[in-house]
């Protein structure tokens, strides 16, 4: 076990990826409670609703658990590509009896840019903090450093795990290409290597000097055997969790990432302006037909795609959910997070003996 996990005092080598939108504090408390490190996703979140988050943790756990931030590039408004893309969305929303939004705005601010959250993140003292899309500012880290917390950056590139590293986090999360969710890529408009998990944390373990854990693909036993194998200290799953209980997944959700035999993800920037992995669905689709239209910024996209969402929702269809998922979605398993961890270690260490 390495000496990060044993300063948390983590028994597990596996982490819960902090899934904004479907992850909750019930979820982080009870990962952390069965001895891996359960997280929660404060980055679409006002200070106030972080603070509350943090305390439901708090009480339901008294093990290590994470916080995580977005630390996005501060959008860029354009008028002109923003209607234009609510044009092209205009008439789905349409048939759905709905008209699109007027306007478009940044519907959450970067880390970099709330102070209300740093504030907040100070006085809560979290004993792990991450980092998604980029780096805070060098003041930002030092002021969060001396609360005692460890902190975390995912990255996707050398580069950006020499970043890292010299921006002084603790350990990098090195997201594959497989993974499922918003891509942790520092700058979307630069060229992708599209490294996989095991060739990324591979190419990390060996270059940088801090530990690195392994994400993207991972959603058993074994895949979390073949991590630590590359050097990974620890593995972190997302999609394997989002069928637990505890998670706030609706039931299409839930439904469509658990039909194994139809089960397909996709890389789109149609739901939110970035690129992200989901399951396969209507507006992945409709992401396509409309590929000729830029996209606003992230998360200025979002704004749309959520008010979408909402006018399909409300009509029984919820294929325009933002059904974030990994490519090994087909190997979910809907069982409480303390019986799924179980099931983890015990094909972990199976896996471990041969």
């Amino acid at each position: 076990m390495s000496m990060l996990l044993n300063r948390l005092d983590i028994t597990l080598p596996i982490i819960q990826a902090p899934m904004a939108g479907v992850s909750t504090p019930q979820l982080a408390a009870a990962v952390s409670n069965a001895g891996a490190l359960g997280s929660i996703a404060v980055g679409a979140s006002k200070a106030d609703e972080a603070r509350a988050m943090i305390a439901q943790v708090r009480a339901a756990t008294d093990r290590a658990f994470n916080v995580n931030l977005f630390v996005h590039a501060a959008p860029q408004s354009d008028p002109l590509r923003e209607a234009n893309w609510l044009q092209g969305l205009a008439a789905t929303f349409h048939s759905f009896g709905s008209a699109p939004p007027a306007s478009l705005r940044a519907i959450y601010k970067s880390f970099d840019e709330d102070d209300e959250m740093l504030t907040a993140l100070i006085e809560a003292a979290p004993p792990v903090l991450s980092f998604h899309f980029g780096l805070p500012k060098a003041e930002r880290i030092a002021k969060l450093k001396a609360t005692g917390a460890l902190l975390l950056a995912s990255v996707t590139s050398l580069d950006e795990g020499l970043a890292a590293q010299r921006a002084g986090v603790d350990a990098v999360v090195a997201q594959g290409f497989e993974a499922g969710g918003h891509r942790g890529i520092f700058d979307p408009t630069a060229f992708d290597d599209c490294l996989s998990t095991l060739v990324l944390t591979r190419l990390l373990v060996q270059k940088l000097e801090i530990p690195v854990i392994a994400a993207g693909g991972i959603m058993d036993g074994q895949g979390i055997a073949a991590a630590l194998k590359v050097g990974a200290i620890a593995a972190q799953l997302g999609t394997a969790f989002i069928a637990c209980p505890e998670t706030s997944a609706n039931p299409a959700y839930r439904a469509a990432l658990l039909d194994s035999e139809n089960v397909h993800t996709v890389m789109t920037t149609a739901i939110s302006g970035r690129p992200a992995r989901c399951l396969v669905n209507r507006f992945t689709a409709l992401g396509e037909q409309l590929a000729h239209l830029p996209r606003p910024d992230y998360p200025i996209a979002y704004d749309a795609g959520k008010a979408l969402h909402a006018a399909a929702s409300a009509k029984g269809e919820f294929g325009y959910g933002a059904q974030w998922a990994g490519q090994g979605a087909a190997l979910a398993r809907a069982l409480p997070a303390r019986e799924l961890i179980e099931t983890l270690v015990g094909e972990m260490e199976a896996a471990r003996r041969f």
